[in-house]
């Protein structure tokens, strides 16, 4: 005790348990039944003749300071589930410092790009075991997107992608025409010419991406590049409304073609004519362009 104590004051804190020393990670999840001697915790002695059971596995589970994996952490199996459209082999690897970012991101190209098919049931743990991460951050995501309107919770079997109709594309495209066309024009009469050129190369990575046919990063770069004129109008409430309605527009369609190439070449080249006709201060055309934009290439505008 006295030895365990003097590690935790040289190292400035407590014990933290993910693994045990000399035989690698180890789940924490499965710990053994409440009252389990040292021998059923932490294995036969791997240490010296005579060492203790804090010395080898560290302090016992219910020991002051000792943080343990919570058991939602870790992702059940699941059977009979539709199969991930991923592609590739093995887990996706995540970065730990940011696993609930970096699976909101992937998860929401998959929506963008039609992997994860509207109307079908995707959980948790399934799709942890596919990037390689427990359920805890597949989860916290899908509850993001479930406020995003991208997909909804089915109880006991995970969440739903949501089936966007034709009907509720046009309603946002609509609402976005009503929020968006009135700021681009005041912002056409007072932004300064020089200040439209600085966003030619947003305008050029939507046109590279459409020749590409990468429907999803062509799907980032337009948002990227909307949210880069109407930042311009200082209302940070502006922003963020019109960037979830831009979102929510880009989801699949279940009846709705994929949009062919030459749909997504002719709206990413629609970004440069809109930022020649806001230099030039041509408020005609600029609204016209905005409007076509919103209902262009089968709502991927």
């Amino acid at each position: 005790m006295e030895q365990g104590a003097a590690r935790e004051r040289a190292t400035g804190g407590p014990s933290v348990r993910f693994g045990d020393p000399g035989n690698g990670p180890r789940d924490d999840t499965r710990e053994a039944a409440p009252g389990a001697s040292p021998r059923e915790r932490c294995g036969p002695p791997d240490g010296a003749p005579g060492a203790s059971s804090r010395e080898r596995c560290g302090p016992p589970d219910d020991a002051p300071g000792v943080v343990r994996v919570p058991e939602q952490a870790r992702g059940e199996h699941t059977h009979a589930e539709t199969p991930l459209p991923f592609p590739g082999d093995g887990p996706r690897a995540v970065r730990r410092h940011s696993v609930r970012g970096q699976i909101l991101d992937a998860l929401r190209t998959a929506l963008v790009s039609g992997e994860l098919r509207p109307g079908e049931v995707y959980s948790a743990p399934a799709l942890g075991e596919r990037f390689g991460v427990s359920a805890t951050p597949v989860r916290e995501a899908m509850q993001r997107l479930a406020v995003e309107g991208a997909v909804e919770v089915v109880p006991n079997r995970g969440f739903r992608v949501v089936v966007r109709t034709p009907r509720e594309l046009a309603e946002l495209a609509e609402v976005r025409a009503l929020i968006e066309v009135p700021v681009m024009l005041r912002l056409a009469r007072t932004v300064p010419a020089a200040r439209w050129a600085g966003l030619r190369p947003l305008a050029e990575a939507t046109g590279a991406a459409a020749a590409r046919g990468d429907r999803a990063h062509y799907a980032e770069t337009d948002r990227a590049f909307h949210r880069a004129v109407l930042a311009l109008a200082g209302n940070e409430q502006l922003l963020a409304i019109a960037d979830d309605l831009h979102r929510r527009s880009q989801w699949p369609l279940l009846s709705a073609p994929v949009p062919r190439h030459a749909d997504l070449v002719a709206d990413a080249a629609e970004h440069s004519a809109l930022l020649d006709a806001l230099a030039a201060q041509d408020l005609p055309v600029v609204e016209a362009l905005v409007r076509e934009h919103f209902t262009g290439a089968d709502g991927w505008a």
